[in-house]
C-alpha cells in the first residue's frame, strides 16, 4: 500500500530552519496557514476521511477535516524535530516499569500510522529499535530526515522497499539479538499479509505479517499507541498480546490480530483526529 507523499523538501528544510530560528512555539502555529493549504488541495484526503468518520459514527465537516489535517502537519513536525531534540518531548507512560521490562526483552512491537508513532523510536534512547515500514518519503525530504544529526542511533528503519529477502533477514537479525521490531499493523503492503478482522463493526484488512513472525519466533508480541495530547507531549499506552503455540497457527493469529484490533479502535474512539491512514480503508478494492 503507497499514499501520496504531501510537503516537499523545501518546504520541510524551511521548517526546520525556522524552528533552528524561532523555537517550537513558532512552528506550532505556522501549521495553521500550512494545514489551510492542505485543506484546498487535498481533496483526495477529504473524501477518505469522510469515509473514515462515516465508519466510526462521528460527523464529519470542514472543522473536523481541518482538525484532522493539523494534527497530521503538527505530528510530521515532530518526526524530525523528536530526532534533534528529544529532551524537549515528554512521553507519558501508563504503567511505565511494565512496558520497559516487556521492551528490554526485545520481540514484536505493534505500531499503525496513529498519533505519534513516527516520533516513537525517539523517546527510547537506550533501547535498539527497528522500525518496519514503507519508506515512502520523497527523495529530498528523506535527504534531510538522514542527514539530521539524530539524538538516537539505536533507531533502524528497515526499509520494505528493498525487497522481500533484505527485510526477512534484518528482521531476523535483530530478533536473534532480542532487539525490537517495531511494524506496522494496519497496512500489509502485500496482500498476501491481509487478514481481515472486525474493526468498528466491518470487517477490515490488517498486517498479519508481524503476527504471524511473532507465533513462528515464539518472541513476545506488543500493541502500542502514542497519543498526541498537547505541544510536544505524548502519552504512551501499550497490550502484551499471548499466542497459544499449543493451538493451530491460524486460529492464534486471527486471535491475537482480533484483540490488537479491539485495542486499536479505543484509541481511535478516544482520538479520532489522529489516525493518518488516509486512504478507504474499509473498501477491499483498494489496491495494495
Amino acid at each position: 500500500m503507497s499514499t501520496k507523499q504531501r510537503g516537499s523538501g523545501w518546504s520541510i528544510k524551511l521548517v526546520f530552519t525556522f524552528y533552528r530560528l524561532f523555537g517550537y512555539t513558532f512552528i506550532y502555529y505556522l501549521m495553521y496557514p500550512v494545514t489551510f493549504f492542505l485543506f484546498l488541495v487535498a481533496g483526495n484526503v477529504k473524501e477518505a476521511l469522510k469515509d473514515y468518520y462515516a465508519h466510526i459514527n462521528r460527523p464529519f465537516n470542514n472543522r473536523v477535516y481541518f482538525e484532522h489535517l493539523r494534527h497530521f502537519a503538527i505530528t510530521m513536525c515532530d518526526r524530525f524535530v523528536s530526532k534533534v531534540s528529544p529532551q524537549d518531548y515528554t512521553f507519558e507512560i501508563a504503567n511505565k516499569e511494565a512496558l520497559m521490562n516487556h521492551l528490554h526483552q526485545g520481540g514484536i512491537l505493534l505500531l499503525s500510522h496513529f498519533g505519534g508513532w513516527a516520533s516513537a523510536g525517539n523517546c527510547f534512547s537506550d533501547l535498539k529499535i527497528n522500525i518496519v515500514m514503507q519508506e515512502s518519503l520523497i527523495a529530498p525530504i528523506k535527504c534531510i530526515e538522514d542527514n539530521l544529526e539524530t539524538k538516537n542511533p539505536h533507531l533502524n528503519i528497515i526499509d520494505l522497499s528493498k525487497g522481500g529477502v533484505y527485510v526477512t533477514m534484518k528482521i531476523a537479525s535483530a530478533l536473534l539479538n532480542n532487539e525490537i521490531v517495531a511494524m506496522m499493523a494496519d497496512r500489509a503492503t502485500e496482500a498476501k499479509n491481509r487478514e481481515f478482522v472486525t474493526f468498528f463493526g466491518e470487517k477490515a484488512a490488517f498486517n498479519k505479517n508481524p503476527f504471524s513472525i511473532a507465533y513462528k519466533t515464539e518472541k513476545p508480541l506488543m500493541g502500542i499507541a502514542f497519543s498526541y495530547q498537547k505541544p510536544q507531549h505524548y502519552r504512551i499506552e501499550f497490550i502484551e498480546i499471548v499466542m497459544n503455540k499449543n493451538n493451530h497457527a491460524e486460529v492464534e493469529i486471527h486471535k491475537a490480530m482480533q484483540i490488537y484490533a479491539d485495542f486499536f479502535a479505543s484509541h481511535v474512539r478516544a482520538y479520532p483526529h489522529q489516525w493518518f491512514n488516509l486512504y478507504p480503508f474499509w473498501k477491499e478494492e483498494v489496491s495494495l
